[in-house]
């Protein structure tokens, strides 16, 4: 079997953006959920969610029939980690603090093969989830994302996306904020404020002008919406513990405001014939 194209790269001949999913918790049948639900593609954390390695292969491994394009965020800056995460089979990595061209050199070189980089060859699940020729096109299909969330980064910004071999920026808005701003705002997604806004749409702008895709976290579909319309090539929407959590507050909240109704339903419960609904 020949290596697909992968997706992402797919939407963006098309001239679209794509619209990701993100996994913190470790179940492949949550992954496995999650992929089904319509995403382009959908990235597990490895940084702050809570998924080990064993755990990583197995959430790839139950994405792999719904055609999503699985992407890993690695811990860190460390080679290791990075080359496990491709040859498990991810179309592509998101690498965190990521401050410095010297630090955009080294990501890149650990996601490509010689002589543009030194990953180390043993694409040891790649070879059965992306094709048996895997290593001789992954250097042009695996994407390289940098995460550009600190005042070092910003200020490295025009260095970082002309470092060769990376394919796009991904910025974390609530470590951006931090870093930018100090504890002056609220922290988290869905930033308003409007240096924020500046130093988002400057990214992009910086970005795009280098020739590389700019990717952006998002707490609500609201905005994530916003950034594709902004010109974003790649828009979080939320994640699985977030998702979970506001469906799961939301129905217990529905019942409380119904009970509490004047109207709400008659407390008797179904008549003997009735068949209660099946979940």
């Amino acid at each position: 079997m020949k290596m697909q194209r992968n997706p992402i790269r797919k939407i963006w001949a098309e001239g679209r953006g794509a619209i990701n999913g993100w996994l913190s918790i470790a179940s492949s049948f949550s992954a496995e959920i999650m992929a089904s639900c319509g995403y382009d593609s959908v990235t597990i954390d490895t940084q702050h969610g809570a998924v080990g390695y064993d755990t990583m292969v197995a959430m790839l491994q139950a994405m792999r029939a719904s055609g999503v394009a699985p992407m890993v965020r690695t811990p860190w800056l460390e080679p290791g980690a990075i080359m496990k995460a491709l040859d498990a089979g991810a179309w592509g990595v998101i690498c965190p603090m990521v401050n410095t061209r010297a630090d955009a050199e080294r990501l890149v070189s650990y996601v490509r093969y010689p002589p543009h980089g030194c990953r180390s060859f043993g694409p040891t699940r790649a070879n059965f989830a992306l094709g048996s020729d895997y290593a001789a096109v992954a250097d042009d299909e695996v994407l390289c994302f940098a995460m550009i969330e600190t005042a070092e980064a910003m200020s490295n910004l025009e260095e970082i996306v002309r470092t060769p071999g990376l394919d796009g920026v991904y910025v974390g808005p609530a470590d951006l904020t931090l870093g930018l701003t100090g504890r002056r705002y609220r922290t988290g997604f869905d930033r308003e404020e409007p240096e924020m806004l500046e130093a988002i749409h400057h990214i992009r702008t910086m970005a795009h002008a280098a020739g590389l895709r700019m990717g952006l976290h998002n707490g609500s579909a609201a905005y994530a919406a916003k950034a594709l319309l902004w010109g974003c090539d790649l828009v979080t929407v939320s994640n699985d513990v977030r998702l979970l959590a506001q469906a799961a507050q939301d129905s217990v909240a529905e019942v409380r405001r119904l009970i509490a109704s004047p109207s709400a339903p008659e407390k008797e419960g179904p008549a003997q014939h009735e068949v209660p609904a099946s979940y």
